[in-house]
């Protein structure tokens, strides 16, 4: 007889994905993985660093799932209305990206979720808003049954060490490159 508290989904082993490089298509490919696992029960938190705002398409669409899915999902958006670089962090990104990082260990401490997905992590510890030695301790001690996904340029190569899957994104033809602005509906 089983214990009642048992739960089969602690026997899985979660792994670290990183979806990095210079090509479009990282947040994409990670909730394109969100949506697989929430169609099998996974409870998913996303986490979106350095992005704010309502006008991402993906939220429209995260807002129409069925009851059901929703609420399995959970998305928190850490970043102000607009694009960080280097030469523009405010104060005000540095505390919505601490918020967001907060969520992000508390969540994993929770065992509520079965993944978590660090939307722009990298981008976050590249600027300095997320420490690198911070996210590597987070990445060692992760419950042992939680994927962990970090999207976002110039993964860290420790970051890309801890990692067991590793995908980069690379440009090898864009419309940009003729002058096509983002889109909505493909870009946001």
């Amino acid at each position: 007889m089983q214990n009642e508290l048992y739960n089969p989904r602690f026997d899985k082993i979660g792994y670290i994905q990183v979806y990095t490089g210079d090509g479009k298509g990282k947040t994409t490919a990670s909730l394109g993985l969100a949506m697989r696992a929430l169609g099998r029960g996974w409870k998913v938190l996303i986490i979106m660093f350095a992005k704010g705002g309502d006008h991402y398409g993906e939220l429209y669409s995260f807002r129409e799932l069925s009851p059901k899915i929703k609420e399995l999902l959970t998305i928190e958006q850490a970043g102000l209305e607009r694009i960080v670089y280097a030469d523009n962090v405010s104060e005000e990104d540095k505390e919505a990206v601490k918020k967001g990082w907060e969520l992000a260990k508390q969540a994993a401490k929770s065992g509520e979720y079965d993944l978590i997905v660090l939307d722009e992590a990298n981008i976050a510890i590249e600027l300095g808003l997320i420490q690198l030695e911070d996210m590597v301790n987070f990445l060692k001690n992760k419950p042992k049954y939680l994927e962990i996904v970090l999207t976002g340029r110039h993964a860290h190569p420790e970051i890309i060490e801890l990692a067991h899957l590793v995908s980069e994104i690379r440009p090898t033809k864009h419309y940009w490159d003729l002058g096509v602005k983002a889109r909505k509906g493909i870009e946001y």
